[in-house]
């Protein structure tokens, strides 16, 4: 984080100082913070410790750790005191998670005048995380980039990407998430974006938006308020129609002939990799991605367009593009075990699209392989009153696309066996179980040498860590396992 002071800080966010009375204590004008966090673990001499308050705990309870661990400064909702009765030097708020936000403008406000810094933002039902990553990849060579640790993308994640940044950061790539109306504009207002991403409108979520239209209407906020450049899929309906909304410049990417970055003479190699010709105006450039699936070349050409529209040229992109893979964990992860089966882990989230996508990809693999293919799915969660619907259909998905067997996993996945047993599935092509230790028993019989076998799920059914111990070839059902690990 670059340098400011309590008095800073406190000004930024209007807050009130506290537990700087003490004779001897440092003066908040002197006091320097150059880290910040939300976890007390993470501290270190200099760090600035938000007690936010969450879900299933509240960081006021971490004050004095956070304390020990070298944490300087509490930005707090309350005043506290240490065991010893002293009052904890804090900045006090009403809100941390808002502070965050506006301590988070505050640090680009100072970023833009110490030097040149174009601000990319990108949102999208699917493939924030993996665009992402390429961008990074891609613009790190061209100047001091800083983007998201892992899928750090709402309120709290963007200011923590943001505090991560420096003053001399050339290029600052924001993720943007949003799981109700506004919070896109939200995020805008804080960062300010010079270009604005839009990947594709999916139904991640539809539960809490209430519905697809207002989805399109909250990743459309991007396009409002990007300032500079806003790169659109041409390849996505509800997407296109945000143009009438952009007061910026667009910039059309896909497979679509009129798109101004384009892929062409698209097809997968033996691997899944996603081989085309990358096209932007005269200029063509043959490329192979390190990605599986033929769903990342939205991804591929969203990172291309957007490193093109902060100053990269087409020949560069092309070449730090070429043969990149993924960054990220469990995004369509590959794994090779030492038995001839073949890992695929994508369960990091779920959506009707992006699990249609993955089946498909897996038919394609097992197919031009000659193997047998494998899908392990969970629930898709947050679909609200289309969740049964939803799974339903892509029960009848995995019987039309012919994958050999199928687990289902867990109760809200239920409709997605139901599906498939209605299309028509044999009873030995498709089963369901309850539970985690379930499905590695399972598994732990039904694996064969040579199996291609795909586990996606949303993040917080648990299939990602199912994933990684049979990957690990250790599959079995008599054995303790850290499937109960973190979730979100």
């Amino acid at each position: 984080m670059i340098a400011l002071t309590a008095a800073e800080i406190a000004q930024a966010v209007g807050g009130r100082l506290r537990g700087f009375e003490p004779a001897g204590a440092t003066s908040p004008e002197q006091l320097t913070l150059t880290h910040a966090d939300t976890d007390s673990r993470n501290m270190r001499e200099g760090s600035l410790f938000i007690a936010k308050p969450g879900e299933t705990t509240d960081g006021h309870r971490f004050i004095d750790s956070a304390l020990a661990a070298g944490a300087q400064l509490i930005l707090a909702e309350r005043e506290t005191e240490s065991p010893a009765g002293c009052v904890h030097p804090a900045v006090i708020v009403d809100d941390a998670v808002a502070a965050m936000g506006a301590l988070a403008a505050e640090i680009i406000r100072r970023i833009r005048a110490h030097s040149p810094t174009t601000v990319i933002g990108i949102t999208g039902s699917a493939g924030k995380t993996t665009t992402k990553d390429l961008l990074a990849a891609v613009l790190s060579a061209e100047g001091p980039t800083t983007a998201p640790q892992g899928s750090y993308n709402g309120e709290v994640g963007v200011p923590l990407t943001v505090f991560a940044a420096e003053l001399d950061t050339r290029y600052l790539i924001i993720e943007m998430g949003a799981d109700a109306p506004g919070n896109i504009a939200y995020l805008c207002r804080m960062v300010q974006p010079d270009i604005g991403v839009v990947l594709m409108v999916g139904t991640a979520h539809a539960g809490k938006f209430g519905g697809a239209e207002k989805i399109a209407a909250t990743k459309g906020e991007l396009a409002e308020l990007a300032a500079g450049q806003v790169i659109l899929n041409a390849d996505d309906p509800q997407v296109t129609a945000m143009a009438g909304r952009a007061s910026a410049p667009i910039t059309w990417f896909g497979e679509s002939a009129e798109a101004d970055v384009r892929a062409e003479n698209l097809s997968l190699d033996s691997a899944g990799h996603p081989v085309f010709d990358l096209v932007t105006g005269t200029d063509r450039h043959r490329m192979a991605s390190g990605l599986i699936g033929a769903h990342h070349v939205t991804n591929l050409l969203a990172a291309a367009a957007a490193a093109q529209a902060a100053g990269a040229s087409s020949s560069t992109v092309a070449h730090r593009l070429n043969g990149l893979g993924p960054s990220s964990r469990w995004r369509m992860e590959r794994t090779e075990r030492a038995d001839g089966v073949t890992i695929i882990n994508d369960a990091y989230n779920a959506n009707p699209e992006s699990m249609r996508e993955a089946l498909r990809t897996l038919a394609t693999l097992a197919r031009d392989s000659g193997r047998r293919s494998v899908a392990v799915l969970g629930p898709m969660l947050e679909l609200g009153e289309e969740s049964v619907w939803r799974h339903h259909q892509l029960g009848e998905t995995v019987v039309r696309l012919n994958i050999h067997q199928t687990l289902v996993v867990g109760q809200e996945a239920y409709g997605l066996y139901r599906g498939a047993i209605a299309e028509g599935s044999w009873a030995d092509e498709v089963h369901w179980v309850e539970a985690l230790d379930e499905a590695e028993a399972w598994l732990a019989t039904a694996l064969e040498p040579g199996d291609i076998v795909l586990f996606k799920s949303s993040n917080s059914a648990g299939l990602r860590l199912l994933g990684d111990e049979i990957a690990a070839g250790a599959a079995d059902p008599g054995r303790q396992t850290p499937l109960q690990e973190g979730t979100e």
